[in-house]
């Protein structure tokens, strides 16, 4: 079993008028296995926390720790957290213009695997993921996130998630722009990615649509940069019928 633990983390965002707080205390234990689901209203500070976990330069730490299975996360570099075992799924994938989608996997993979794969053994693993997300063959030429719809890029960070396969996955609103049918595919494929792993997962998002196809088992409310409050799968219900107004700052 292994585990992701941030403690008391404290972060903030780096700006032109200098350094604002987003996150103020955060302390979360995420074990093997398990699927956490982090919600709160827009500008809670939810992304900043996926951001800073994978190492973003935008944010410095300023206080706390994150540890994967013991090891300091917070000295290693954005690559190594990747090689150790974090993947972050981001909420608007980057475009790379002429590189495309099979080269851009193949290579990640091997930085995170320390080889290369052989090539007919690669081929036939990238094929049978895209399968499994419904994604055309014809996908693997295509330039990285250049010109994809929304479900398209989604679609290609749970592509890029199954074959990394990582022992923490970061899933910052994978929901966000997805129609039903998209939401329904990449849900499997986060479903199927967590059922063959034993993987952790934290999934940020706003609503419970999502949670409707990956069920967690832990589900925590993020608001003004902290857990407010945590729980099982019926906090999520009952967000979705009272919302965060409650646990707004002026209410508390």
């Amino acid at each position: 079993m292994g585990s992701l633990v941030l403690t008391d983390l404290h972060a903030s965002v780096i700006t032109d008028d200098g350094e604002l707080e987003i996150l103020k205390g955060v302390s979360l234990t995420i074990e093997s296995g398990t699927t956490h689901a982090v919600m709160g209203p827009n500008g809670s500070g939810k992304s900043t926390l996926a951001y800073v976990i994978a190492g973003h330069p935008k944010y410095r730490v300023t206080s706390g720790s994150i540890t994967l299975d013991g090891v300091d996360v917070l000295s290693m570099s954005v690559d190594a957290r990747a090689r150790a075992g974090l993947f972050l799924a981001m909420q608007y994938p980057v475009e790379v213009p002429g590189v495309s989608v099979s080269n851009f996997l193949r290579t990640s993979v091997t930085a995170v695997r320390g080889e290369a794969p052989k090539l007919r053994t690669w081929v036939k693993e990238m094929k049978e993921s895209m399968v499994a997300l419904q994604m055309d063959p014809s996908f693997a030429e295509r330039n990285v996130n250049e010109g994809f719809s929304g479900g398209e890029k989604k679609r290609h960070e749970i592509l890029q998630l199954s074959l990394l396969n990582p022992k923490f996955a970061i899933l910052d609103e994978t929901d966000s722009g997805l129609d039903v049918d998209a939401l329904r595919t990449v849900s499997e494929g986060v479903n199927t990615f967590r059922d063959q792993s034993d993987a952790g997962v934290l999934l940020i998002t706003h609503y419970t649509r999502i949670l409707q196809y990956i069920k967690p088992d832990f589900v925590h409310v993020f608001v003004d940069g902290r857990i407010v409050t945590s729980g099982g799968a019926d906090l999520a219900t009952a967000l979705e019928s009272q919302g965060y107004e409650q646990y707004s700052p002026a209410s508390a």
